[in-house]
């Protein structure tokens, strides 16, 4: 439908656009796009004054969006500025004056649309008019910051402003161009001398507001844009804007009641539930949360979004909160995202049968389901793995989604394994491994550095509880990882995120830069403390897993970080193996086969062995052998490495069961080459041939 207005405006097609406009925004009330489509089609037809309303109800709902803000930009100068313009043309070189406005507009439109390429050619054509115009400049400013040039796009501003200082247009595209350049205190002010001539622009106040709140200013902001909330035309979502800030402020008991505010106005507001929802947890008022939200379903039974907030004041998977999943079916018989959260809930509980009758239920609903079809696919492995085969081939052929694909091949080859067709298990896995190659790391080279080592420094005085974490691909280290996790030990998981760290110890080539003595390792570790901080370690204590291991590194830890425990998770070197094919691991990197897989792992645990051998480093070997499915195992070797007590994750905190030791036996005759490769370090590490 939203191909069906664009094509209306582009014909100049006012009432069918209108038409059609309405339509989506009664289908998508919250939807920025088809709210700034019925602007358009509004101003198309020539009522300003209901375009204007249809953005202020969309900027009061994302006051941050530029665009919003540029369109509604457009629409003032179409309002207010044609006199002034037709005075400064009558001024020029004795054009007619109603040609200049005509430009601007229609290039502002352009710039509504998207259309640059057009925006620009209008703004030329104006530009031939009246060159010094600063509405040429603005308009250039905003096409430079919306085609991703807000340096270009401030100085041009910057300049035309300093010309023209009280031109409302210039003024708004200066605030957004400094904006995008990260300048905040500079846009407030922009944005604030408009306020002089808007003093009632709810959606320009609100823009103001979130700007003291990224300045660390919440509470002023709060309090500013509350005397707007007497308004009786204050929007709901302004009630939410001043919630979240008085939240933000620590203001939480009168946040509560704003927020309270904005549910009577918004109950389906996600936004607005999430924020009551994190007062709540602060107050530790679950039972005004019960009750509140409770009163908002007798009203509003059919709205998801508080049936989903009401879910989560229960403990998850605990009766209360299948009580409520069970009564949202009540409200909403079928309705698939609550028959799915009783799906999660039962598995969570251990409630098999209970969890694969309502996977079943949501396939007769909603065929196709992806979590439901994954868990009934579990469940056909389990019981009938040559048919898990044949559905799996079925829906991968149905799939179009590669990611979905990829992991209907991933699941296909564990059902091959386990009817009993390892060679074509293994193939299928080495397949998908060939196929997102190109997205992987290569594998880091081993230094193969044996010494001679730097002399370990003594303890510092009071040493710091350090811990490095590492495994090789198929170790099961994250099973630990999540182990910790659990138990609320100070994990750092930034080093396999989107953003991760970039101190030395991320960097796969830093253990040969030691060894040619490109890097030094005292600064190395310097530069690892130095970034802790910005990775939000506030204590003493740090737990860092790490990416990767070569011993060249301790020519650096042992020197500079003597007082760091290296923990290494480790398993037969087969099943790890076996498991890097199967489910790959946390460091994405490639290989071209199995073997040279195995050439690689038996080298990177040839050092291992050298380490643990010669009491190279402080240092324990995890061995993971028949308790990577087993929380209570896990948390013990864990307890028993640091010398402390740990909480027992529950099986569901783990993640799905993974290949059982000794499972590797199972390819023999299949990857007979590749177990060659790694048995001679799995016997030095003390695993029988």
């Amino acid at each position: 439908m939203y191909d069906t207005v664009i094509a209306a405006l582009r014909r100049g097609a006012a009432d069918e656009a209108l038409a059609t406009a309405h339509a989506l925004v009664a289908q998508q009330p919250d939807d920025l796009r088809a709210l700034r489509l019925l602007a358009a089609a509004q101003r198309l037809g020539g009522d300003s004054v209901a375009a204007l309303a249809t953005l202020d109800d969309a900027l009061t709902r994302e006051p941050e969006d530029a665009d919003l803000h540029l369109e509604r930009a457009g629409l003032l100068l179409q309002a207010r500025q044609l006199d002034e313009a037709q005075a400064a043309l009558a001024r020029s070189v004795g054009l007619d004056p109603n040609q200049f406005p005509a430009y601007i507009i229609q290039a502002q439109l352009a710039l509504g649309r998207g259309e640059f390429d057009e925006a620009e050619r209008l703004v030329r054509t104006a530009a031939r008019i009246a060159p010094e115009h600063p509405q040429v400049s603005a308009v250039e400013g905003l096409l430079a910051l919306r085609r991703g040039r807000p340096d270009e796009a401030l100085g041009l501003l910057a300049q035309a402003s300093q010309q023209s200082p009280d031109e409302p247009m210039l003024r708004q595209a200066l605030g957004f161009a400094h904006l995008a350049n990260g300048h905040l205190a500079f846009a407030e002010q922009a944005f604030r001398s408009l306020l002089q001539t808007q003093s009632r622009n709810l959606a320009l106040k609100a823009l103001i507001a979130d700007l003291m709140r990224r300045q660390g200013r919440a509470a002023e902001a709060a309090d500013e844009l509350a005397t707007s909330l007497a308004d009786p035309d204050a929007p709901p979502a302004l009630h939410r804007l001043v919630g979240e800030l008085e939240v933000e402020a620590g203001r939480v008991d009168t946040a509560l009641g704003r927020l309270k505010h904005a549910l009577t106005l918004m109950p389906g507001d996600r936004r607005m539930l999430s924020a009551l929802l994190a007062a709540w947890e602060q107050l530790d008022a679950q039972d005004d949360a019960r009750g509140t939200l409770d009163a908002a379903l007798a009203t509003h039974p059919q709205v998801p979004a508080l049936w989903l907030a009401r879910l989560g004041i229960e403990p998850f998977a605990d009766e209360a909160a299948v009580a409520v999943i069970d009564r949202w079916l009540v409200a909403m018989p079928g309705h698939v995202p609550a028959l799915t959260a009783r799906l999660t809930a039962l598995d969570a509980a251990g409630d098999a049968d209970g969890a694969e009758g309502t996977a079943r239920r949501i396939i007769e609903v909603e065929p196709g389901h992806a979590q439901a079809e994954f868990r009934l696919l579990e469940v056909l492995m389990a019981r009938e793995p040559v048919q898990a085969v044949e559905r799996l081939r079925e829906l991968e052929g149905q799939a179009g989604d590669p990611q979905v694909r990829r992991a209907l091949r991933q699941m296909l080859g564990r059902a091959q394994d386990q009817a009993g067709s390892p060679d074509t298990a293994a193939a299928t896995w080495l397949s998908l491994h060939a196929e997102v190659a190109h997205q992987r790391l290569p594998l880091p080279a081993p230094t193969r550095y044996a010494g001679p080592w730097p002399e370990a420094a003594p303890l510092p005085p009071e040493p710091a509880g350090i811990v490095l974490l590492w495994g090789a691909p198929g170790s099961m280290v994250e099973r630990l990882v999540r182990t910790l996790e659990v138990a609320g030990a100070p994990v750092l998981l930034d080093r396999f995120a989107a953003q991760p760290p970039v101190d030395p110890l991320q960097r796969l080539e830093t253990p040969a830069n030691l060894v040619e003595g490109s890097a030094d390792g005292a600064y190395l570790v310097a530069q690892w403390r130095a970034a802790l901080a910005g990775r939000g370690v506030e204590g003493p204590t740090v737990f860092d897993w790490l990416p990767a291991w070569d011993n060249a590194l301790l020519l650096a830890l042992r020197p500079h970080l003597p007082e760091a425990l290296l923990l290494i998770a480790l398993r037969d070197p087969r099943d790890m193996l076996v498991d890097w094919l199967a489910h790959g691991s946390p460091l994405p990197v490639r290989f071209s086969d199995a073997a040279s897989a195995a050439t690689w792992l038996s080298e990177l645990l040839e050092q291992v062995a050298e380490l643990h051998e010669q009491a190279l480093f402080p240092h324990r070997l995890l061995r993971l052998d028949g308790i990577t499915d087993d929380p209570t195992g896990l948390a013990q070797v864990l307890a028993d490495a640091l010398e402390l007590d740990l909480p027992v994750p529950t099986p569901r905190q783990l993640g799905p069961a993974r290949l059982p030791a000794g499972h590797w036996r199972r390819f023999a005759g299949v990857l007979d080459e590749a177990f060659a490769i790694v048995t001679p370090v799995a016997q030095r590490l003390g695993y029988t041939a």
